[in-house]
């Protein structure tokens, strides 16, 4: 999915909503219990209730890595489930030396192998360019690197100067070199809601996802201030919130109402922008 495209997603449904698929087994509804495979049936129920209110999922891999090899088939049979006009990322923070990062990218991009193909990974940035150019060289996908995070700890890196810029400002600065923002994103936290002029001016044409709303204490209203482009730009994601809005039978029609609230007010967000 380009970006043109995703910004048409994004007029068609009148959202910019992206749903976190991060699942733990204790915290499941207990009926869900007695099918084979629980957390797909769990991802499953909650893809068929909120896919018309959002524009993307966002699996991250470790909630399906820690449980082996039943674990990762989840996350390909998670992403077989997702409709085909959905933006999908598989939420990895990958970055290793470039052979890695090129079997990592493999496994995320390429089909054949992994029998997944996510339309985009988050990327590490630490280990530098060449950590991150393997993922581009599949052109039709997208590096969603992490730029300025949305937990306590960015500060201690994050957000130490270095000259006249802080290091997520280098990130941002020395990878605008690297690829366009028709194959480049950023993850910046919602809880940092001060840093998005900055940012914008940045990298004015790029999306940015940004996770940290509900759950963390992101305002919606805080990051669209200053983090809208013409195209939207926006990528708000909403994990705990919207798939735990119950643990009991009425758990996806409780997602589904939590997805709704949001997909509401970013209606209205993209009104008062002339964006639809």
């Amino acid at each position: 999915m380009n970006k043109q495209q995703l910004f048409e997603q994004i007029q068609s449904k009148k959202s910019f909503l992206c749903i976190g698929l991060d699942p733990v087994l204790d915290k499941l509804p207990k009926h869900l219990l007695k099918y084979e495979d629980p957390i797909l049936e769990f991802n499953k129920q909650l893809i068929d209730a909120t896919h018309d209110l959002c524009v993307a999922y966002k699996p991250n891999t470790a909630f399906y890595e820690t449980r082996g090899v039943k674990g990762w088939d989840t996350l390909v049979k998670t992403w077989k489930h997702i409709p085909k006009d959905i933006f999908t990322i598989a939420d990895a923070k990958r970055g290793d030396i470039g052979n890695t990062s090129a079997m990592y990218a493999e496994a995320f991009f390429k089909e054949e192998s992994s029998e997944m193909s996510f339309d985009s990974v988050t990327v590490a940035p630490y280990m530098g360019k060449d950590s991150v150019t393997p993922f581009l060289a599949y052109q039709d996908k997208w590096v969603i690197l992490l730029a300025l995070t949305s937990n306590e700890g960015s500060q201690d890196f994050q957000a130490k100067q270095s000259g006249n810029q802080k290091l997520f400002e280098q990130v941002i600065t020395t990878s605008q070199q690297w690829a366009d923002s028709n194959q480049m994103m950023y993850v910046v936290g919602a809880t940092k809601p001060e840093e998005f002029q900055n940012i914008r001016n940045l990298a004015p044409n790029n999306f940015l996802l940004v996770p940290g709303i509900g759950a963390q204490g992101g305002s919606l209203s805080a990051v669209c201030e200053h983090g809208l482009n013409n195209q939207c730009g926006l990528l708000i994601n909403a994990g705990r919130s919207v798939i735990y809005a119950s643990n009991g039978e009425d758990f996806a029609e409780k997602a589904r109402e939590e997805a709704l609230a949001l997909q509401q007010e970013m209606e209205q967000i993209l009104k008062a922008a002339n964006l639809i």
